[in-house]
């Protein structure tokens, strides 16, 4: 098990969407705090990561809150470049903004600076994380109408899960409401307060009315931490664990017959963790709050949920408090609370791809959504094993790749390569991007020399290398040159990223 995240490209695939309403009679206000979304999404090429890919229109629902704001989806409104609302029994669109998103726990704020648009409407009160069995409401605009649709439902079930949009595991509520493309966002209430957003939905054989909110609590969080004008996230622990649900186990690592706590695995480098814990320490308690040897915590009453829930609480930079034993015997400290560390991140949104063309060379990070640009079943197999297993060390930090070449003089004999890792350049090791802008600076003898991995290019089953192609050798007096030739022919507006610009 792991507080980081895995992969989730599986045939049961939970799909990002809006619930249909369910719950009470819809009150003339509840209707009032309801509204349709209207988004045009420009995500970019990560192939040609100096490009945009193709325009295309989506939309969900939302609900107006507190400070004349509208709550909905992160992914209704991700890779943005256009937004416009719609009341419910208007017909006049206004244009909306992104104010703060938070694309960890799928939510987002949208303003709308035209007056014209809250009048006569009213903010959603929010309530309280609904029960089992609570009977729900969900608002919104499904798939196939322009009309508000309310469908009811009741709660399922109240556990930490995996959330789409950005692979994390947080709390969401279950519910039997149907949930359908263009319901995403759409508010959830229960008694006529909002207890959640509706998000996403269990899409595969022999799986029926199973779709998921995200809780009211994680609104709440949400709220306080933009309230400052900046959203900072959800900060992750780092560490990966086991169960202790076995006696002799338990008997091992010091624990007493009746005591509970993890098996710390491995502690990521750069993680909150990492000041702290060690791989064999048994975390026996988070922030006060006892963690059990299946890995849970109480949530109220006789329910409970994992332990990782009990830190989504904190803010980024906020200190937590972990009880733990080491050597069998029991210690405790504090660790400050940061994001997750990866080797290669979960999905990022509303960004440009980080790139560096030198000598023709794509150089690019390894991203999920670099990977994701292809049917999974096509994507390198040791990507697979980088994205789900490999933990970042002093040593990399980033897996850094050939994506392509811009076919030229200068590079004749590599015009095949795509997709090799880079190991070094000049001799420098490539822990991340940065790295090989450092070394090209330093040629050898004239020379640049790239260093690629064993496996760069050797795919029998394409039109690959057959063979193993690991050194790429370049003459330094002709890059500059080379390039600007490759970047007017290719129609590349810049060698590098912005975020890489000097």
């Amino acid at each position: 098990m792991t507080l980081s995240r895995r992969a989730v490209f599986a045939a049961l695939v939970l799909v990002p969407a809006g619930v249909r309403p369910a719950a009470a009679e819809p009150s003339d206000a509840l209707r009032r705090s309801v509204v349709k979304l209207y988004t045009v999404i420009n995500k970019p090429n990560y192939f040609q990561p100096w490009e945009m890919g193709y325009q295309k229109n989506s939309g969900g629902s939302g609900a107006i809150v507190a400070g004349r704001r509208i709550l909905t989806n992160a992914h209704v409104v991700s890779d943005q470049a256009f937004i416009q609302a719609l009341k419910v029994g208007d017909t006049r669109r206004y244009v909306a903004t992104v104010e703060h998103v938070a694309h960890d726990s799928e939510l987002a704020l949208l303003k709308v600076d035209d007056p014209a648009f809250w009048e006569g409407t009213v903010p959603a009160a929010l309530g309280e994380l609904p029960r089992q069995r609570d009977k729900i409401a969900v608002y919104g605009f499904p798939i196939g109408g322009d009309e508000l649709s309310i469908t009811e439902g009741v709660v399922s079930r109240v556990e930490v899960g995996k959330y789409t949009h950005s692979q994390r595991d947080l709390l969401l509520v279950q519910t039997d409401a149907a949930i359908n493309p263009g319901n995403s966002g759409g508010p959830v209430f229960r008694d006529g307060r909002l207890v959640g957003v509706a998000f996403q939905s269990y899409s595969g054989e022999g799986v029926e009315n199973t779709g998921y909110l995200v809780p009211v609590p994680l609104v709440q969080r949400f709220l306080r931490d933009s309230a400052d004008g900046r959203y900072e996230g959800i900060p992750d622990l780092g560490v990966h664990w086991q169960t202790l649900e076995n006696e002799d186990l338990k008997a091992h690592y010091g624990l007493d017959k009746g005591m509970g706590g993890v098996l710390v695995t491995r502690v990521i480098h750069g993680s909150s963790a990492a000041d702290l814990l060690q791989d064999g320490d048994v975390l026996t308690s988070v922030a006060g709050v006892a963690v059990a040897d299946d890995g849970s915590v109480p949530l109220r009453g006789d329910e409970r949920v994992r332990f990782t829930h009990a830190l989504t609480r904190f803010q980024m930079g906020e200190t937590a408090e972990l009880s733990f034993i080491r050597d069998k015997r029991p210690q405790a400290g504090k660790v400050r609370l940061r994001e997750g560390s990866s080797v290669i991140a979960g999905p990022q949104y509303d960004r440009r791809p980080t790139y560096f063309i030198f000598g023709g060379l794509v150089f690019t990070p390894l991203t999920f959504e670099y990977m994701a640009s292809w049917e999974w079943k096509d994507v390198e197999p040791r990507f697979k094993y980088f994205y789900d297993w490999l933990l970042p060390s002093p040593g990399r930090s980033q897996i850094v790749i050939v994506s392509r070449v811009l076919a030229h003089g200068l590079n004749v004999g590599y015009h095949k390569v795509k997709g090799a890792v880079v190991e070094k350049v000049n001799g420098r090791p490539i822990s991340r991007i940065e790295d090989v802008l450092a070394a090209v600076e330093h040629p050898v003898d004239g020379l640049h020399i790239v260093e690629l991995d064993h496996h760069a290019g050797t795919r029998r089953d394409s039109d690959y290398f057959s063979d193993p192609l690991t050194r790429l050798v370049l003459r330094a007096d002709k890059v500059a040159e080379a390039d600007r030739q490759m970047l007017s022919l290719y129609g590349v507006p810049s060698g590098r990223s912005k975020d890489l610009s000097r």
